[in-house]
């Protein structure tokens, strides 16, 4: 039994060891929100976020900090912390910043019951600890095409078998041109995921869906607004190449309602926004209900454990971000990434490098 006692939060930012330039807005660093849950026993859970900007950090932080004041003295339960708190919300509006503040404070507490229990977060769930198939997402951002094939090798080392790439470039061409030089440079086995990051209208994604299918692209990520179900569904029913979305739906219903629309082949929650582990454990039953194959969407350490509980687990997003801070960070081998067998999620900040980055 554990009793919610504080927080401490620490806004970082990680410079990237690959540019991500997408179509809305070139990403040369990281801005993570550490958090550190304190307990009165003694344990503290322990997670992190992306947080898109250093504003974004902030108001995170604010809110994560008036939500544990809310349940200071009350045990770590993180079902019915979430339901009291949603309530708390619900005026401001349980999305956005406010959402990604309590999917934080429900992954740490998840990490703090599973620390107390001696178990790995996968344990926890009902599960184990396993290698989860990875691909890589640390770069390929828009560049001209020889960049794009040399980045896409690089991105290789560790035995991925699959990377993503960002497409959305000013012209159905250049896209096909730098697609082609990636696809020319790798084995054919290798699979690209292609990320569009909203670029685009229904009439340019069906145009520019059937012609990256015929190149071989293994799936179209959000090619349109994100929320546009009818949108979606129309380019899900006319292309044959898999669409991807998920990763800014804001709760495990808005996933049930994509699915219901028809808008999506795959879902790629991110466990940030979806809710946290109690978020993404609902997410993951709708899915599992349906035989809905379900990506994640960055924060690997989190979602590797979590993928781990997932009925149709599919895919891991990698990206490295967090292993600047990590002191043991996990492992890709053979293109799967290894959860961690030790309790909760496994993460250990390195203070002295957390010094070195903080805001």
């Amino acid at each position: 039994m554990l009793t919610i006692d504080g927080v401490k939060t620490q806004l970082i930012e990680v410079p990237l060891r690959f540019v991500l330039g997408t179509s809305a807005a070139q990403v040369k660093s990281a801005p993570l929100l550490l958090v550190d849950l304190f307990t009165k026993e003694g344990i503290t859970g322990r997670t992190y976020l992306f947080t898109y900007r250093r504003s974004g950090g902030s108001a995170i932080a604010a809110l994560l900090e008036d939500a544990v004041e809310v349940v200071k003295g009350k045990l770590v339960d993180p079902v019915a912390i979430g339901a009291l708190l949603e309530r708390r919300f619900a005026l401001l509006g349980v999305v956005g910043t406010a959402r990604m503040a309590l999917a934080a404070l429900d992954m740490a507490l998840w990490d703090a019951k599973a620390r107390a229990a001696n178990l790995p977060l996968a344990t926890m769930l009902g599960s184990s600890p396993r290698p989860i198939l990875a691909y890589n997402s640390c770069g390929l951002g828009l560049m001209s095409p020889e960049a794009a094939a040399d980045e896409a090798e690089a991105l290789l080392e560790g035995g991925f078998s699959a990377a993503k790439l960002r497409l959305g470039y000013p012209t159905l061409n250049e896209d096909l041109a730098v697609l082609r030089a990636v696809r020319n440079r790798l084995d054919d086995e290798i699979r690209i995921m292609v990320d569009y990051n909203q670029a685009l209208t229904v009439t340019e994604a069906l145009q520019r869906g059937r012609a990256i299918e015929a190149e071989g692209a293994y799936w179209i990520e959000e090619p349109i607004r994100h929320d546009d179900w009818a949108g979606n569904r129309k380019i899900t029913q006319t292309l044959n190449l898999p669409m991807q979305i998920g990763e800014n739906f804001n709760s495990p219903a808005e996933l049930a309602e994509a699915y219901s629309e028809r808008a999506t082949d795959w879902v790629m929650p991110d466990a940030g926004r979806i809710g946290g582990v109690t978020g993404w454990i609902h997410a993951a039953g709708i899915a599992a209900a349906h035989g809905l194959e379900m990506s994640s969407h960055l924060l690997p350490e989190v979602s590797g454990h979590l993928l781990c509980a997932t009925p149709t687990a599919h895919w891991l997003e990698y990206v490295d971000w967090a292993d600047a801070i990590l002191v043991d960070p996990p492992k890709v081998v053979d293109g799967f990434y290894h959860v961690p067998n030790t309790p909760g999620i496994g993460m250990e900040w390195d203070h002295e490098k957390v010094e070195k980055l903080l805001v």
